[in-house]
């Protein structure tokens, strides 16, 4: 089930929500297991058993981790717990990849490669239970008191497929207590139209235009930079629009989830990019891999080496291609360049006049091969953006593109950098500003099949 159709829109959440306020507050949270057992299994029942059986291997290795005062149980229970975490995630996302590469390596079909369907939300959940065992561990946060809040927490259905990633000592408090008013649920409803009109109006709207392009096998300067500039607003319209939905229904049920999204496109360098784009990750990678490699602590080059591998393995996060670890390195790489020129607590080490220009070209070039499919498709897309292919667009492609595409990423384009133009301000009450981007998206779901949101594969 995605937010973003109508079954979901008219049917699921208005029955949840009535249900969900019907019900005494000592029932809600197994509501909310209920509910998001529903959900999950709309997409395939099966996957319940990968879903619960992380989650409850979680639970019991934080409960062994709390209960016990014996160091050396402690730290068996906390390996045990996120290996089993990584043996499940590696099992589902990487095996196919590993073995197919095996292949080539090879020369042939020596091993039979299965055919393997990632679970939706995987990645998140596995993030989100090792952070839960590390963190009781450490002491940093409670142990699940209940295994069905536990269960909840980790199949909660307004997050559960694309983030926030959520850190258990976040919300545990939450599911004891948590406030419920008129003013708290009318925020997340406004909150949830403005993420609906992100992915419906915006994101989906320059989708084709993104696709059309980079599906070319030669594409000239103006189509290359064009479908990335078109791929760019698709992806943090999409994204960000999951996310305010999420943020959006966690708050019409009393839940207050981090944000995860702080306009990235205005960074002045792409240290900055990361404190603004997808926080909750780039927060997660800082706290348990790039602080336990020893993060600045052993001199420059390992701080380089730290900030190399944390990114890379962020990329490799994102999926089983060739394609996410370029990105990761990329990414890193130029982390680690910007330390060296004295990033550290800086927004930008860029010349003033460049940083900004600079750093969207370093962001909108790792867009590409992050949505390329292969690396060869990467580079037919480089090869256009460096003109290698000619310059100005091709009549046929002209043809193709729907003046609503070119609309919408204007608008996408705008508003993604709203603070850094000096636009007047035009105003509209939140209500009225809800009312009119509901008629809109109401519009905009009759007329478009459903569109998953680019991050569900991850």
């Amino acid at each position: 089930m995605i937010f973003s159709t109508p079954i979901f829109v008219f049917g699921f959440l208005p029955a949840f929500l009535a249900a969900y306020y019907t019900l005494p507050k000592s029932a809600r949270n197994w509501l909310i297991l209920l509910a998001s057992t529903l959900f999950f299994a709309w997409w395939r029942a099966d996957a319940l058993i990968v879903l619960y059986a992380i989650a409850g291997g979680s639970y019991l290795a934080g409960r062994v981790a709390d209960k016990t005062a014996n160091e050396r149980t402690k730290t068996w229970a906390v390996r045990l717990g996120v290996t089993f975490n990584l043996l499940v995630l590696g099992w589902f996302k990487y095996t196919t990849f590993l073995l197919g590469n095996l292949n080539t390596a090879l020369g042939g079909d020596a091993l039979t490669v299965p055919e393997i369907i990632l679970p939706i939300g995987l990645s998140f959940l596995t993030f989100q239970s090792i952070s839960y065992i590390i963190d009781v561990a450490r002491g940093d946060a409670p142990a699940a008191k209940r295994l069905s809040d536990f269960l909840a927490f980790s199949s909660l259905f307004p997050q559960l497929i694309a983030g926030p990633v959520l850190r258990y000592k976040d919300l545990a408090h939450q599911f004891e207590q948590r406030p419920h008013s008129l003013m708290l649920f009318t925020r997340g409803l406004r909150r949830f139209i403005q993420g609906l009109a992100m992915k419906l109006l915006v994101a989906d709207s320059v989708a084709p235009l993104a696709d059309r392009v980079f599906d070319l096998p030669d594409p000239t300067m103006a189509e290359a930079w064009l479908g990335a500039m078109a791929y760019s607003v698709q992806l943090l319209f999409d994204f960000a629009g999951y996310s305010a939905m999420a943020i959006g229904l966690g708050l019409m049920i009393g839940f207050r989830f981090p944000e995860n999204f702080n306009t990235p496109y205005v960074s002045q360098s792409i240290t900055e990019f990361w404190r603004r784009w997808h926080i909750s990750l780039s927060s997660w990678l800082r706290d348990y891999l790039y602080v336990p490699l020893g993060g600045n602590r052993g001199g420059k080059v390992k701080t380089y080496r730290n900030l190399l591998l944390t990114m890379l393995l962020g990329g490799i996060w994102h999926g089983a291609n060739w394609t996410f670890v370029v990105w990761g390195i990329w990414h890193g790489g130029l982390m680690a360049v910007e330390r060296a020129l004295g990033a550290k607590g800086r927004d930008t080490v860029w010349p003033k006049a460049i940083a900004w220009p600079l750093t969207m070209s370093f962001v909108i070039l790792g867009w590409v091969v992050f949505r390329a499919e292969t690396l060869s498709q990467a580079l037919a897309m480089y090869a256009g953006m460096f003109g290698f292919n000619g310059m100005v667009m091709r009549p046929e492609i002209v043809t193709l593109t729907a003046p609503t595409e070119l609309v919408f990423l204007v608008i996408g384009t705008v508003i993604a950098i709203a603070p850094r133009l000096s636009l007047p301000q035009v105003t509209l009450s939140p209500a009225l500003q809800s009312a009119a981007l509901s008629v809109l998206c109401f519009v905009a779901l009759q007329a478009r099949t459903a569109s998953p949101f680019l991050y569900f594969q991850f």
